[in-house]
Formats: structure tokens, C-alpha cells, sequence
């Protein structure tokens, strides 16, 4: 008897606006810089599903370059009796008609849609299209397994099946990534300096779980949060340097920090990992302390991620950051007096923000390239996801422009704001053109001290040319 197969399917997306930017981003575009990220719960189903017997195709065409026709051609040959999609509100519409053509051609597979989108709205989906199942939460790899289980024993499964906080996460295999096909991720992405790189996640999701915007805290609420051991996490780091991977980098929304945090590093640096390979992180300001960072740059971090999204207190109050503008200065010079390359991200748009607000944080971001504070930035228009509190609050307060969810993909405003689209679109763009002063380019020449840093920047400077296109 043929094993039960599973597809973990990433289709092709059509856009003239560049790629899909769509798996482990806590917000969805479209991109023209050809970066992608390896998806690592997904990857994680598929290892907790072989390692449980299951045949399993890793399908990310996206990864792949395939055109439609070539992946579809390839999933119908495949006949797998399980075909999986992770989806996020800007191509839900397009992920509908694809479960459509699937069910043309395959009417005895079933299918599943995943992600923030439907997490909020599964019944949406249900009504929109014939997908079988949905799955509420990002513990696709718990899920999956309990989906695949039932399906092969000719069980009725729920039509949607919800995660539980109670899953331990230590049960779930260190991840395949030869079934996962890590290499055609690993040198197209602007966060590794060193190649090849890859990507783990150590907690699921956010210890601190509570902004606003962030389309993440749907499919893991504050009050679900946990982590891998770090005899777990260690294990992972070894078996990705065993690979050959030279950096790699923790995609939690936020990196467990206190006693995990110290120990994680004390034995990255016992065991002499941190000679073998660099690390990066997302991070929260006011999170470490001076020792933190001098304990992170001795065990190997090198790029550290931080949300700072705006520079007005009243903002990052009502998005629930809480944190003090006042205070990252400070912290910023820590990381880098000790060689850490921090990456700061800011957003515009926000409904309460008026145009001297916005120009406030722009001029703060400009203000810290100018003082070799930061190393890198991302800027990027706010987007109220369903499902995050930020929507709500835009719901209720009448600000919606628009709920045809293909124009929420950064490209437009969808809140109402006191700032026009045309300006919007245009600070974006000079905060990116108004960070290349002389300065900080010198800066970044006199950082080079071997050919992977000459690489890098030559790299990363085509990719920040191509970050353009997309505003």
C-alpha cells in the first residue's frame, strides 16, 4: 500500500511588483531584490511528518523559480493525497483560485491554507473556495502531523483545527533540511554575510507578544509563547555548521533572552561554535544589558534586528511597543562599540500621525546612520492584517480605505491618514536615498576587512538599489 504523501506547497505568485515575500514575514510584499527566507515551520512539519513515516515533497516554487505552469505540471504528476498552503491576506484571493485549479485536476487530494490570513478568517476561505481544511495558529508542524494522522486512518477531521498552547516543543525532530531543500535559500538573502546561511527559530513566537500591528501575534498570542531548550537549540546549530553554514540567523519575533540567552551563549562558546560561525537575531530595545551585548559579540552574533517603528512616544504607546526613543541611543552603542551590526526598522502611515510625526521618525532614523549607530534599515508603510488589534482598531474606527486584501501588500495606503499616498510613497523612498551620505558610506568602507565583507556590501548595496523598485 502507497505510503499517505504530504505536499508542502509554495506555488508560483504573478506579480509585476517583483516576488512574493510571503513565508515567515510578519508582513507580506512583494519584493524586486530576489531575497526569500527559509520557511521554518513548515520545514519543521516536514521532518515531524517523515519522521512519523509520511512520504513528503518539499514544493517551494517560489524558491525554485518555477513558472505555474511547471509547478502545477509537477503537483499533478505527484498525485500527493495532501496538498499544503501557507497563504497571507495579500494573495489569499489568488490562493483561493489556485485550490480551485487543484481540485480540477486532483479532486481526491485534499487541501489545507495556513497562515496569520486565514487564522483570523477561516470561514472566508471555506465560503471563497473548496480548500478542505483550514489551520488556526503556526504550529503547522503539530498540526499537520494531527491532519495527516486522521486523514491516513480514514478519520473525519474537523473542517478547521485550531492549535493548543500546551505543546511542548522539544518533541518536534531537529529539522531535515536536505528533505527541505536549505540550499536554494541559502545565499539569497540580504541578512547573511556569510555563506551559506540559514535560518532556525527558537521560540514561537514573541516573549513580549503584544504589538499591535504585527500579523504574528495572531497565529501565536502572547500567552502561547515558548521556546526550545537550548540543549535543543544547540543541537540545531550544530547540525547546520555539520552542513556547512556559516551564518545563521534566529527568526523568533523575538530572541528568548535572560537565563536562555546567557547560557545559549555560554555554550556556543565552550564548544567553539562561535569560531565556525556568526549569528543574528530579532531583538527588542531595553531587552539587554552592556553585558548582554559583549556576551552576544564573544559567542559570534553579528546582526541584530530591532523594532523600533516610530520615534513618537504617543505612537509606540498605542501600538503597544513600549519603548523609550529617548534610551535606544545608549543601547545602539553598546551593540556597536562591542562589533554588532544593528538594523533598525521604521514605519509611516500610521492613522494619528501627521506629516511633521512621520518626518520626526525619518529625521531620527537619518540622525542614527549619521552617528554609525546602525548598520542597515528596513522602512516600510504600516498594515492593519485581520486578526491583529491594530485592524480592529481601524474597523471600529471607520478608517479602512479598502478590504480588497490584494492592496495589502505595502504598495498603498489602506488606513486613512492625514498624509497623502504620493507623500507616503515618497518619504519611504528618500529615508532609503537620505541614509547614503558620505559618511556612512565611508563607514561602511572602512568596516571591510576581508573578501566576505567586500562581498557582502557589494551585495547588499544592488539589493538596496533593487529596494527601490518596490516604492
Amino acid at each position: 500500500m502507497a505510503k499517505f504523501s504530504v505536499s508542502i506547497s509554495y506555488p508560483p505568485l504573478n506579480s509585476d511588483k517583483g516576488i512574493a515575500f510571503l513565508s515567515q514575514n510578519r508582513q507580506f510584499q512583494w519584493t524586486h531584490t530576489d531575497n526569500v527566507i527559509y520557511p521554518v515551520i513548515p520545514a519543521s512539519a516536514a521532518t515531524l511528518l517523515k519522521s512519523k513515516g509520511f512520504k513528503v515533497y518539499w514544493d517551494d516554487a517560489i524558491a525554485q523559480r518555477l513558472s505555474y505552469q511547471q509547478w502545477f505540471k509537477r503537483l499533478v504528476s505527484r498525485r500527493p493525497n495532501l496538498i499544503v498552503i501557507e497563504t497571507k491576506t495579500p494573495v489569499i484571493q489568488q490562493h483561493w483560485q489556485i485550490i480551485k485549479d487543484i481540485k480540477k485536476k486532483l479532486p481526491q487530494s485534499h487541501t489545507v491554507l495556513m497562515g496569520d490570513h486565514v487564522t483570523a478568517l477561516p470561514h472566508e476561505s471555506l465560503k471563497n473556495c473548496p480548500v478542505n481544511y483550514i489551520l488556526k495558529g503556526g504550529d503547522y508542524d503539530l498540526l499537520l502531523l494531527s491532519l495527516a494522522t486522521q486523514l491516513s486512518t480514514n478519520q473525519n477531521p474537523p473542517k478547521i483545527i485550531a492549535s493548543t498552547p500546551d505543546h511542548h516543543l522539544d518533541q518536534i525532530p531537529i529539522i531535515d533540511h536536505q528533505l527541505t531543500c536549505w540550499q536554494d535559500y541559502a545565499n539569497r538573502n540580504s541578512n547573511f554575510k556569510y555563506h551559506p546561511g540559514a535560518y532556525i527559530m527558537s521560540g514561537r513566537d514573541c516573549w513580549w507578544g503584544k504589538c499591535t500591528f504585527c500579523s504574528w501575534t495572531t497565529l501565536f498570542p502572547h500567552d502561547s509563547y515558548r521556546r526550545f531548550s537550548v540543549k535543543h537549540a544547540i543541537a540545531e546549530v550544530e547540525n547546520l555548521i555539520n552542513l556547512g553554514v556559516k551564518e545563521i540567523f534566529d527568526d523568533s519575533g523575538t530572541l528568548p533572552v535572560g537565563d536562555w540567552l546567557t547560557d545559549f551563549c555560554h555554550q556556543i562558546i565552550d564548544k567553539g561554535l562561535n569560531k565556525k560561525c556568526h549569528f543574528g537575531c530579532n531583538m527588542r530595545f531595553d531587552a539587554l544589558t552592556q553585558e548582554n551585548y559583549q556576551l552576544m559579540a564573544k559567542a559570534g552574533f553579528r546582526l541584530i534586528l530591532f523594532g523600533f517603528e516610530s520615534a513618537n512616544p504617543k505612537t509606540l504607546k498605542k501600538i503597544n511597543k513600549n519603548i523609550d526613543p529617548a534610551k535606544i541611543r545608549n543601547e545602539l552603542g553598546w551593540a556597536k562599540k562591542v562589533g554588532l551590526e544593528p538594523h533598525i526598522t521604521v514605519m509611516i502611515g500610521y492613522p494619528w500621525e501627521n506629516l511633521a510625526d512621520a518626518q520626526k521618525t525619518l529625521h531620527f532614523a537619518r540622525n542614527l546612520f549619521k552617528q554609525n549607530l546602525v548598520s542597515s534599515l528596513q522602512a516600510t508603510r504600516i498594515i492593519p492584517y485581520p486578526g491583529t488589534p491594530l485592524f480592529s482598531y481601524c474597523q471600529k474606527n471607520n478608517l479602512l480605505l479598502t478590504q480588497n486584501w490584494a492592496d495589502y501588500d505595502m504598495s498603498r495606503p489602506v488606513i486613512k491618514s492625514p498624509i497623502s499616498p504620493q507623500k507616503q510613497q515618497q518619504l519611504i523612498k528618500n529615508l532609503f536615498k537620505g541614509v547614503l551620505t558620505p559618511k556612512f558610506l565611508l563607514n561602511q568602507i572602512i568596516s571591510i576587512h576581508n573578501f566576505s565583507d567586500l562581498k557582502h556590501l557589494a551585495g547588499y548595496s544592488i539589493k538596496f538599489l533593487q529596494k527601490l523598485k518596490d516604492f
